[in-house]
């Protein structure tokens, strides 16, 4: 499966050669979006490979029931608020219209370029500053 990089959409780039009328059809290596028709080219399987091989590794993920920081939990995770470590009073009560509060659960949405939480059905993004002042409870 590959991703699009424009819309995001998943698709099989065996079946999503691209379907314009060009003269080097046969050795074309792109690869069209079926979903935006966005053309991209096709990765090398060198460069796979050597991705793959020195890829990032993710770090383990912390116990369940440990107090960490929002940036330490892995993308996808659930979470308790248990307090917010910072001495902003406003920034607080900012974050409380959106329902972030004390024991509140809240789910890692993405790490980069910004964090997004979803809390209920609000989204938020934060910038890393931010995310450090959240303690939470992995659950």
């Amino acid at each position: 499966m590959q991703r699009c990089a424009l819309c995001g959409f998943e698709f099989d780039p065996a079946a999503a050669s691209c379907a314009h009328a060009c003269p080097l059809a046969t050795n074309c290596n792109l690869t069209r979006c079926p979903s935006c028709g966005y053309e991209f080219p096709q990765e090398p399987r060198a460069v796979g490979w050597l991705r793959r091989l020195f890829g990032r590794r993710r770090p383990p993920a912390p116990p369940d029931g440990a107090l960490v920081a929002l940036p330490d939990l892995v993308e996808g995770a659930s979470a308790e608020l248990v307090c917010l470590h910072g001495t902003n009073p406003r920034r607080h009560n900012a974050l409380a219209v959106y329902g972030v509060a004390p024991g509140c659960r809240l789910v890692l949405q993405q790490k980069r370029p910004a964090y997004v939480i979803r809390v209920g059905e609000t989204e938020l993004a934060l910038d890393e500053a931010i995310a450090r002042e959240f303690i939470v409870r992995q659950v």
